[in-house]
């Protein structure tokens, strides 16, 4: 729910009471006389298991070679439980980790609860003017900084090179190709064309921004989710899924997808950056050129993919600020970025790591990062990460058939208007 000056206060409240009693009897730490840093830092990585969080967890190990009386306790969260989990902890004032890996919606929210500390002119922030704007959109609240960008991503159609090949089809570039090369791969090949993961709401923002729509619009104050554009996009999701070219699912879609796709059971997937290191996992790609990457096809008003990304945030209650503030900056780092594109194919969010050797000469990375600077960024409003549970819901009742174009976008709608108080 929204939440007003007085709860927002209360937050405060409770956060400056964590402050004094702590988060962990271990956290303890800071600076000793010679300026040398010491204590534990509670680090919540959000990153895919078995994948991503390999290459995290040594980073996070090699920060503890530069700081040896810094103990870093690393513990991976899934990314689903983070955002209420963190939420949980820090208004609790017990369990809270020092630093959170936290999705970019997540940050502007977590600073309206005052659960964030302020990380202007600490040095978490080295380097600043070196991060790209879009970036450092997401870590911005009511004039102050209170995240440090760590990786930045969009969506692309992931798609098998030999099963459209045995297809004799091209890569769509608009939905209404992608109708047809998919109606085509099932005649051709018996293949499924798409999978469409109907589980995660994020994944229809693609088809909402290419038909010219929005969820919100934060400057007018105004839901956009159900006027003509949402009705359209919802209208293009539920076709591919009755006409048949198209697979989708209520739950575990992410898995599903991937496997489908990693498995060749299907021929295209609409995916990130993030999902890269597992595809080459799957079968069909021991052989990497097999992969193909292409901007998501283009609706009628154009092609449009959502921002995403990641931020490092700093718990204003953590009993070792020194530390935490000096974990994130390593973590955020020329070097650790240029590491983590090189190892897993994630977007830096520093300018200057782009033209880094082993990151210029990046396949995946040069693909996404001109889809990167055309991205639609969301909303930083408190209220943006709350948005995709009420369209999720709806999203899927009309995948499966439970509820038309109209009647998912005007529930969505409605739910909105709830949530954003004095919006029209």
């Amino acid at each position: 729910m929204r939440r007003g000056i007085t709860a927002t206060a209360l937050a405060a409240t409770l956060v400056l009471a964590a402050t004094a009693c702590g988060t962990d009897e271990e956290s303890g730490g800071g600076k000793s006389s010679g300026g040398e840093l010491s204590g534990t830092v509670t680090w919540w990585d959000t990153s895919t298991v078995g994948s991503e969080d390999k290459v995290f967890k040594k980073l996070a190990e090699d920060f503890e070679k530069v700081h040896p009386k810094v103990d870093v306790k690393y513990v991976n969260v899934p990314f689903g439980d983070a955002q209420n989990k963190f939420k949980n902890a820090a208004q609790s004032g017990s369990g809270a980790p020092d630093v959170i890996r936290s999705e970019v919606a997540w940050t502007p929210e977590f600073a309206d609860l005052g659960y964030l500390a302020p990380l202007d002119g600490t040095p978490a922030l080295k380097d600043e003017k070196d991060f790209l704007g879009q970036a450092a959109a997401s870590t911005e609240y009511d004039g102050k900084t209170y995240a440090v960008p760590q990786v930045i991503d969009s969506m692309g159609i992931f798609y098998n090179k030999r099963i459209l090949k045995d297809a004799g089809v091209e890569v769509p570039a608009t939905v209404d190709e992608l109708k047809s090369v998919s109606k085509t791969v099932k005649e051709k090949t018996g293949k499924t064309g798409l999978y469409l993961r109907g589980d995660d709401a994020y994944w229809f923002l693609s088809f909402l921004y290419g038909e010219g729509g929005n969820l919100v619009d934060a400057e007018s104050k105004t839901v956009t989710v159900d006027n003509a554009a949402g009705v359209k996009a919802m209208t293009v999701v539920k076709d591919l899924v009755d006409s048949g070219v198209a697979k989708t699912d209520a739950t575990d879609g992410f898995e599903n997808m991937q496997t489908a796709f990693k498995e060749g059971e299907v021929a295209m997937m609409i995916n990130g950056p993030w999902a890269i290191a597992d595809t080459y996992g799957g079968p069909q790609f021991k052989d990497r050129a097999n992969l193909g990457i292409a901007p998501v096809p283009a609706g009628s008003a154009g092609q449009g993919a959502p921002q995403g990304g990641h931020n490092l945030a700093v718990y204003a209650g953590s009993k070792n600020l020194d530390a935490s503030y000096a974990f994130t900056e390593y973590m955020t780092s020329a070097a650790s970025q240029a590491r983590v594109a090189e190892e897993l194919n994630l977007l830096p969010t520093r300018t200057s790591v782009y033209s880094r050797p082993g990151v210029a000469d990046n396949e995946i990375v040069s693909f996404f990062k001109p889809v990167v600077d055309k991205a639609v960024e969301r909303p930083w409003i408190p209220e943006t990460g709350s948005l995709f549970a009420p369209l999720v819901t709806e999203y899927t009742k009309v995948l499966t058939g439970q509820a038309t174009p109209e009647q998912g976008v005007t529930a969505t709608g409605d739910a909105y208007r709830k949530l954003l108080k004095g919006w029209k």
